[in-house]
């Protein structure tokens, strides 16, 4: 053992530094979790090693005189420590975004490094080849700089915090490559160099794992990779190559190896690139397979859409395609808004999901079109449209829908369907209809009608027509209701049954709405004034009572032929009731707002219950023709349902009118009932307005009979009658009398229910 001298001391105090850094390091991994602590506690590991490594190898160089030997020992050392730097460097969030790019970038940095191997060799030659304490840390240093180059070039951003770690690792590196070299070779200022640029490195990399911990952008794109830099070290070598033989020199095992390396490293470097093709090309099919999936596929309902049908029409054949479309569905949109009409359509998807068979497609069409494409014969198809008709008939939450179904089968499926579906449409709704041929035919008049009802009224050919509404028993016309009637030049006499559903479809029904307004207040007033009693009733559609500015359209015709407000009886049909209670009560009170008054046809037909009635502000009840016409029931009594209405609407305060009457034995069952109001085919179909003036006078003019008093003895068993209390002027009230009343067998003065008896009017 000799005296140290003053440049092995400088070395032993400028090593002691490299303690702290060790120690920032360790308290950095005790700091995080996850990959990010594995990270720092392995550039903790390293650190340690490299620095007790060069402290022992400084400490024992003044003991020993085998420096060779040491020297070596030291190199082994020093580059266990510095590969477990690297090691950590690549595990720094940033640096990769997975292990198998972590593995790119180590082969990225083995060319590199077996290129600047093979090029100082080729430059420094064959002096220090014998000593492997030069050329095991070389060997790391220049796999140091391969690192840090490729971490410079292909980090996550922001990599200069990754950049900075890689460079003090290489620091270390050089400085572990300039002590082992100076012990071996006996070079106090080498030693003196590493011991000064060890925990300078050290403390570079303490330093930059500070931040290493900040955001950074994950960017695992293929196609935003770089590869041209592997080039460089191939033309370095290729270069550096040439040069050697032609200046006469020989390449010797560790050029050789280093060839090797270079060479195997870009074998597996375009392994892995063509692994990560690969991948990348899998997930590019699964992709398309999803969004094509997706193209194909109702995102509101999860069933296919129109595309997704086509495709299964090409890949199926012999099967039928049904077709069907929510009745009303706009009506839901614009009362209730567009989520609950979302929902309702959902809830349609998922009803017909759940009524398929095996191998059916279910499709969204668009709006509130659906389609099902199944396997059969047209008979199991017309069983299963009247089965989801059942199905999608049932109430969603609050909201009634219908629907209408068409079938097909052969031929042009889309086209075949889409007809037998517009004919369930104009033959009422909520019905199914089996694709027929001259279904070709009335597609064709469909269009005609369309495109004539469009210059109907400008052209002419409306008229109105009425229908009388009498009192009961007398017969007598108390009011009427307003028909409309299409007469055209080359088709004839239009039905409204058929021009009725077009007007509606094509959205004339306001139009034409609007039209007969006018036009019934305008010959009511004329009536009015030449003294008859009588008031019209003006069918509402549905489009037009959910128009916002109505109530004021009908106050205004009203003011313009001074027209009182009662006199005019604006019918709205039961299936409008289905759609919103709550928005159809707002609509219905700011009509009556204005005076005029609402009835509620078809009553018996559609939806209504009796909590609905009860809300609902409406004057006059019509009990639909069929329960009028139903036959005799079990109970020996035909249409007993009559008696019931009429009893209902007595008590809740309404005025109770049976329509449809067409037989003597039917107007006798209203009459019983107690029914007040009558209308139908054995009081007159609807005639012009100088036809109904007539019956007006006529019935004025004849006396009224005098009917025969009931026999006293009446029967406890028969049915209610209704009476009319006048509670002051302007006020009645409507009350059931029963047989054993008094007043029951008294006769009733029923006259129009707006005479001026009735209405207090002066």
């Amino acid at each position: 053992m000799h005296s140290p001298s003053g440049v092995e001391l400088a070395g032993l105090a400028s090593l002691l530094a490299a303690v702290p850094a060790v120690a920032l390091l360790a308290r950095s991994g005790r700091q995080h979790t996850g990959a990010a602590r594995r990270a720092h506690q392995l550039l903790a590991l390293g650190g340690a090693i490299a620095a007790a490594a060069a402290l022992a190898g400084l400490l024992s160089a003044l003991q020993t005189h085998n420096h060779r030997a040491l020297g070596q020992a030291v190199a082994v050392a020093t580059a266990l420590g510095t590969l477990t730097l690297l090691t950590g460097t690549l595990m720094l969030p940033g640096a990769a975004e997975d292990r198998r790019a972590a593995l790119r970038h180590l082969l990225d940095a083995l060319i590199i490094a077996a290129a600047l191997w093979f090029v100082g060799g080729i430059a420094v030659g064959t002096r220090v080849e014998a000593c492997l304490a030069v050329l095991l840390p070389a060997g790391v240093t220049a796999l140091a700089v391969g690192v840090t180059t490729i971490l410079a070039m292909h980090a996550h951003r922001p990599r200069h915090i990754t950049v900075r770690v890689a460079a003090g690792v290489t620091v270390v590196a050089v400085a572990a490559t300039a002590l082992s070299a100076g012990i071996c070779l006996e070079n106090k200022l080498l030693m003196l160099a590493g011991a000064v640029l060890l925990p300078a490195g050290l403390l570079l990399i303490a330093h930059a794992v500070k931040i290493a911990d900040r955001p950074v952008t994950m960017t695992g794109d293929i196609i935003q990779r770089g590869s041209g830099y592997a080039f460089v070290p191939m033309a370095a070598m290729v270069i550096a190559g040439t040069y050697q033989a032609f200046t006469g020199g020989e390449v010797t095992v560790y050029g050789f190896a280093a060839a090797c390396v270079e060479g195997f490293a870009l074998v597996g470097r375009q392994y892995l690139a063509l692994g990560d093709v690969r991948s990348h090309t899998l997930e590019l099919r699964r992709r398309e397979a999803h969004y094509r999936e997706l193209a194909h596929t109702d995102p509101l309902t999860g069933l296919a859409n129109r595309r997704g049908l086509f495709r299964a029409l090409a890949d199926k054949s012999g099967s039928t395609l049904i077709t069907l479309d929510l009745d009303g569905f706009k009506n839901v949109n614009d009362m209730r808004g567009h989520d609950v009409g979302d929902a309702v359509l959902a809830e349609v998807g998922d009803r017909l999901r759940a009524n398929l068979r095996e191998g059916d497609v279910a499709a969204r069409l668009g709006g509130d079109e659906f389609a099902v494409l199944m396997a059969g014969t047209p008979e199991e198809a017309m069983t299963v449209g009247k089965r989801l008709l059942a199905v999608l008939r049932e109430p969603y939450g609050t909201v009634f829908l219908s629907a209408s179904v068409g079938v097909a089968a052969g031929g042009e499926l889309m086209r075949d369907a889409d007809l037998a579906l517009r004919y369930a449409k104009q033959r009422g709704k909520n019905r199914v209809e089996s694709y027929e041929k001259r279904f070709d035919e009335l597609l064709r008049r469909h269009s005609v009608l369309e495109n004539e009802l469009r210059h109907a009224i400008e052209r002419d050919q409306l008229r109105l027509v009425f229908q009388p509404v009498v009192a009961l028993p007398s017969v007598r016309p108390v009011g009427g209701e307003a028909l409309l009637r299409w007469t055209h030049p080359e088709l004839g006499a239009v039905p409204p049954a058929e021009f009725i559903p077009v007007a509606e479809e094509s959205d004339l029904i306001c139009e034409l709405g609007a039209w007969v307004l006018d036009q019934a207040c305008r010959q009511l007033a004329q009536w009015l004034l030449a003294g008859h009693d009588v008031w019209v009733s003006v069918n509402l559609s549905p489009k037009e009572l959910h128009a916002p500015d109505y109530a004021c359209r009908v106050a205004e015709v009203l003011d313009r032929y001074g027209v009182p407000p009662q006199r005019i009886v604006l019918e709205v049909t039961e299936h409008a009731v289905a759609t919103d209670l709550d928005e159809l009560v707002r609509r219905l009170t700011e009509l009556r707002s204005t005076g005029v008054r609402i009835a509620l046809d078809d009553f018996g037909a559609g939806y209504s219950s009796l909590g609905q009635l009860r809300n609902l502000p409406v004057d006059i009840l019509k009990i639909d023709h069929a329960l009028v016409a139903e036959p005799e029931s079990r109970t020996g009594t035909a249409a007993p349902l009559v008696d019931v209405v009429v009893r209902l609407g007595h008590r809740l305060g309404l005025e109770v009118l049976a329509e449809g009457i067409g037989t003597p034995g039917q107007r006798d069952v209203v009459e019983e009932a107690g029914c007040r109001l009558g209308q139908g085919s054995l009081f007159g179909w609807g005639v012009p307005a100088e036809h109904f003036e007539a019956q007006l006078t006529a019935r004025q003019t004849v006396s009224r009979p005098v009917p025969k008093a009931r026999a006293a003895n009446v029967s406890p068993s028969a049915p209610a009658r209704s009476q009319i209390v006048m509670l002051g002027p302007g006020m009645r009230q409507v009350r059931a009398v029963l047989p054993t009343d008094p007043a029951f067998s008294s006769d009733q003065d029923v006259r129009s229910v707006d005479a001026q008896r009735e209405m207090g009017q002066s």
